[in-house]
């Protein structure tokens, strides 16, 4: 059966491999310079972006002063910060302190060069992507870049001299570690449906009406093949890794004010002040541009406007669809610092190590199970081993021994079994006991009842 017009169209506008070794020099130098750009102006807006979407949320004004309607107060401040006092410390390795965040700014930018942001266009009469350069291992590139980031905020921390960058350094260096494995997992899933590495060759096979390279016990999914919908728990994985890894709240313990004063960061001022913070927001747009492209389709069109629009996918209207998405997902950043507090740091590495990697495993698992099938196995075995494997998780998950919690002890027990000449200490509730000056003064006041009268003693 010969496939419609419409998707002949759609996967002519598909880059491939070809595509970017036919580009000339200085049409790539063109783009390196438009990725540089986009990314600078993309966190100038971002941050402003924030800022009032958090106002909004508080019901507060927030930036309104600077430009207009405020959109310029972001502009303004990254050009105070590099002709701000640098302040670096005497006990500062200088070498390392000043390397940590053009690392971090580096990786930063180097991520963004394999995100495709857009189709095949025509640039002074050249074919070209809008993408930078794509290689058959481009999502290892990213995730390459991701890790490397790592050094900047550790060498940060060291660097400084000081108890608490390093003690935020250190922090940091565990969290992004521990959250780069469940991110990695969560994209294996897109590895085994698209059967590819490559960025573009992703979103091509995310193409609107063309069928997934896996199908589910006969089942190949059409519209929407977005891996969103496919492979859910690998995109529900992948968000709250992302949150994880770029240090963001409800997970920003490696800057938390309340413990660590600034975290890594704390002893920096200035323009390498400025770079961390350009790394932190880039850090944001990356991993929300990758997103868009491993799980939403990249830059394509969402279906139903590429209904009624044909042309929804052609030229320069496909960045119009992947800024898009972006621009959702960065909400997302901002409604999450809005609205959850910090969560404790025991919980959180716990929560990426017992539960994000080992559901990740068992998902993974499964699709392969469901490759293997959809090539070997009929239809009964399919649904008898489906059948026995919601069986054994159903008994596993009502036989499973529950972790009961020891009984609280109330305020007097608690004070009793103080040893004695201990220095008392707030109880697990944060209820302090009255002292017992305290209980002398309120039954010295109390009135005393002496025949049916009430008489208060004189102090």
């Amino acid at each position: 059966m010969n496939p419609p017009l419409t998707i002949l169209a759609a996967h002519a506008q598909d880059p491939t491999l070809q595509t970017f070794e036919d580009t000339v020099w200085w049409v790539t130098l063109i783009k390196l310079f438009g990725v540089f750009v986009i990314l600078l102006l993309l966190t100038l807006f971002t941050i402003n972006y924030e800022r009032k979407v958090v106002a909004r949320m508080a019901v507060r004004p927030g930036p309104n002063q600077v430009g207009p309607k405020g959109w310029l107060q972001s502009l303004t401040d990254g050009m105070k910060l590099p002709f701000k006092e640098e302040i670096i410390p005497k006990t500062a390795d200088k070498i390392v302190y000043f390397i940590a965040p053009v690392i971090s700014a580096t990786t930063a930018f180097t991520a963004f060069a394999v995100i495709p942001f857009g189709g095949v266009v025509s640039m002074f009469g050249h074919k070209t992507a809008l993408q930078l350069t794509d290689v058959p291992v481009s999502v290892l590139v990213l995730l390459a870049c991701s890790s490397m980031s790592v050094y900047g905020v550790v060498l940060a921390g060291w660097a400084s001299g000081s108890t608490y960058p390093l003690l935020g350094g250190l922090r940091s260096s565990a969290q992004m570690i521990s959250y780069e494995v469940a991110m990695g997992l969560s994209i294996v899933a897109v590895f085994m449906t698209a059967g590819t590495m490559s960025t573009s060759q992703i979103v091509a096979a995310q193409a609107q009406g063309n069928e997934s390279s896996i199908s589910i016990f006969g089942w190949h999914p059409t519209t929407p093949s977005w891996y969103a919908v496919l492979l859910l728990p690998s995109f529900v994985i992948y968000i709250i890794s992302a949150v994880g890894e770029t240090n963001r709240a409800p997970f920003d313990l490696p800057e938390a004010e309340s413990e660590l004063v600034g975290g890594f960061q704390t002893e920096y001022s200035s323009f390498k002040f400025a770079l961390f913070y350009l790394a932190e927001y880039i850090n944001m747009i990356t991993v929300s541009a990758f997103c868009t492209t491993l799980f939403l389709g990249g830059w394509r069109a969402p279906w139903p406007i590429t209904a009624f629009w044909h042309g929804a996918n052609s030229g320069w209207f496909s960045m119009i669809w992947f800024f898009a998405k972006v621009l959702i997902l960065l909400f997302g950043f901002i409604w999450l610092r809005a609205t959850l507090p910090r969560i404790k740091y025991d919980q959180f590495m716990r929560f990426g190590w017992k539960v994000l990697i080992p559901v990740n495993l068992v998902w993974i698992l499964f699709l392969s199970y469901v490759k293997v099938a959809n090539n070997h196995l009929s239809d009964t075995t399919r649904w008898l081993t489906i059948a026995g494997i919601v069986v054994v998780v159903l008994l596993v998950a009502m036989l499973w021994p529950s972790a009961r919690k020891p009984r609280e002890l109330s305020i007097e027990e608690q004070l009793a079994a103080r040893p004695p000449g201990s220095f008392p200490v707030p109880p697990m509730d944060l209820q302090v006991p009255p002292s017992p000056r305290a209980r002398r003064a309120v039954a010295e006041r109390a009135p005393a009842t002496v025949g049916g009268e009430s008489e208060t003693k004189e102090v």
